[in-house]
């Protein structure tokens, strides 16, 4: 049985107004999209969006100051209007130009979340 070996994960920071044009660039090299999510944090949010080439995962992890707008990726992978919606649910990041937007509507929560109270 062959055994493959797996690169260690490679995290980078980017800026949230780098996060458009660098998603654009994994996709023209063959990443395909994995995962997104989102970690409160004293300033506002850490995104994490996570690409795949060849087992190998790609993270950009976005800083998103209190009340910053980010510029939606649903428009390079379409799929990830869910991870979107959930994190201006959950989270109450507001992101522009999402390819399908629930408007707040995605979660219906009977009780605020933790991560977003002013829901």
């Amino acid at each position: 049985m062959s055994e493959k070996k797996y690169a260690i994960q490679d995290i980078q920071n980017i800026a949230a107004s780098e996060l458009l044009e660098r998603v654009r660039k994994l996709k023209e090299d063959g990443y395909r999209f994995s995962q997104a999510c989102a970690m409160n944090r004293e300033y506002g949010q850490d995104l994490l969006y996570s690409f795949d080439k060849d087992h190998i995962l790609l993270n950009l992890k976005v800083k998103v100051n209190e009340g910053e707008e980010v510029e939606s990726i649903t428009g390079e992978y379409w799929p990830a209007f869910i991870y979107e919606n959930e994190m201006h649910d959950l989270f109450g990041i507001k992101f522009l130009h999402n390819a399908l937007d629930y408007n707040g509507n995605f979660f219906v929560t009977a009780e605020p979340t933790p991560w977003n109270p002013k829901k």
